[in-house]
């Protein structure tokens, strides 16, 4: 076994955790659940059966990251927040057979406390502020909040947000030069 598990949790047979993984006290990973390398998995996490993690994933405490969710390499899920996976639950109505697709793209990081409505995309390096509500897709490196959450700037891939110089966006700690078109950004 090259991984870790703290003997408070449960990894059942037929999950597929990664080298280099760490899961931590009271999480729960579901037969079927795919996790990827070097993942670090917090303090009560709950990961279901058709649930994939990239490699180099972040989970921090208290997350479920539900059937139908996929995260890429270098996701960073803050702690509390929140995955659904049915658009309009019911608990008198079976609604496993709808369950909606959940995409967060490569390098993208969700605040603490927020919530991402079911069937969206993340995409690339976003950054989703803490306590908002995702309930429509969010384009690569933009940096949205709010309930709901809506773009109020852009990310480098380094983390860093972009500021407006001359006729492009310019991250201030490694220079990268992005331009902007239609709320696609681009490196140049």
């Amino acid at each position: 076994m090259n991984f870790f598990i703290h003997e408070s949790s449960y990894v059942d047979e037929g999950a597929e955790i990664g080298a280099g993984t760490k899961i931590w006290h009271f999480s729960h990973i579901m037969p079927g659940a795919k996790i990827g390398e070097r993942c670090s998995i917090g303090q009560n996490v709950n990961v279901g059966s058709k649930a994939v993690l990239g490699n180099n994933v972040k989970v921090q405490n208290n997350v479920s990251i539900y059937d139908e969710v996929i995260l890429e390499d270098d996701v960073f899920c803050g702690p509390s927040m929140v995955f659904t996976n049915v658009f309009n639950p019911r608990s008198h109505v079976n609604r496993k057979n709808e369950y909606r697709r959940t995409l967060v793209k490569k390098g993208a990081s969700i605040g603490a406390n927020a919530t991402i409505v079911c069937g969206v995309t993340i995409g690339e390096y976003a950054f989703i502020g803490a306590g908002s509500v995702v309930t429509k897709d969010v384009p690569a490196h933009a940096l949205v909040f709010g309930n709901p959450a809506k773009i109020k700037g852009w990310f480098c891939q380094c983390g860093v947000k972009l500021i407006q110089k001359d006729n492009k966006l310019v991250c201030p700690e490694c220079n990268q030069e992005y331009s902007l078109v239609d709320e696609k950004l681009k490196p140049l």
